[in-house]
């Protein structure tokens, strides 16, 4: 039985990721700590090679670290197997990759059934459908992902990712293989989603802008943090009176 969460849906504590190299070690990530709340939403961003992607994957438990650990919805990853790591993805978090990642031999309604299909559940259809009508493709639902245009693919892979009600979703640059009006797009429907289901977001990125639109920045540097601007109000939410 998994502990409860307490006030951080992701607890990172002092992560440091070291790959050997013919000359020397190679730091990865530094000493990273922060706490994630249920509902808040992170932006990672920093030059290239400052170890983004990587702290986006131990904080999913897709890699171990050197050292450090990560607490995800109460679970210290670190006291779990392989399987009990996937365990905990599967029941608490989604994900959007740059690359889309759907399976070309199957629709998008089957695309977006998938997770919810592994895990053995029924009457699925209707719920995959509503996210497919969320973001905008209603009208593509037996389409094919090579008969879908990339941001059509993308949306596929965003309505894929909340299909499990997940509460924490991780997203690695998911506009980087789209121009700019269609990423545009494609987070305002991330977003918006977002905002629904009262999911947790950690968002890597490249672009400052998209950046903006989350809670809290974390700037990375050299595998270390160099900037937290902490927990602020949302850009989109309503002034007090």
């Amino acid at each position: 039985m998994s502990a409860p969460p307490g006030p951080w849906i992701l607890e990172v504590e002092a992560l440091t990721k070291t790959y050997a190299s013919a000359d020397r070690p190679l730091d990865v990530l530094r000493a990273v700590s922060f706490q994630l709340a249920p509902k808040e939403s992170l932006a990672i961003v920093g030059p290239s090679g400052s170890g983004k992607t990587t702290l986006l994957g131990l904080c999913a438990g897709l890699d171990a670290p050197t050292s450090g650990g990560v607490r995800l919805a109460g679970q210290d990853l670190a006291a779990l197997d392989e399987d009990g790591r996937a365990r905990v993805r599967n029941e608490h978090t989604g994900f959007v990759f740059q690359s889309f990642q759907l399976i070309p031999t199957l629709t998008a309604l089957e695309n977006v059934m998938v997770p919810l299909e592994l895990r053995g559940e029924r009457g699925i259809e209707p719920h995959a459908t509503d996210l497919l009508n969320q973001v905008g493709l209603g009208e593509r639902l037996h389409h094919y992902p090579g008969q879908l245009s990339g941001g059509e693919q993308q949306r596929v892979a965003i309505a894929r990712a909340f299909v499990n009600r997940p509460k924490l979703l991780f997203a690695d640059e998911p506009t980087g293989n789209l121009d700019a009006e269609t990423g545009h797009r494609i987070v305002d429907s991330l977003f918006r989603l977002n905002a629904a289901a009262g999911t947790a977001l950690v968002l890597v990125t490249h672009d400052p802008e998209l950046a903006q639109r989350a809670q809290r920045i974390i700037r990375l540097r050299g595998g270390a943090v160099v900037e937290d601007t902490g927990i602020r109000p949302s850009p989109s939410a309503a002034p007090s009176p």
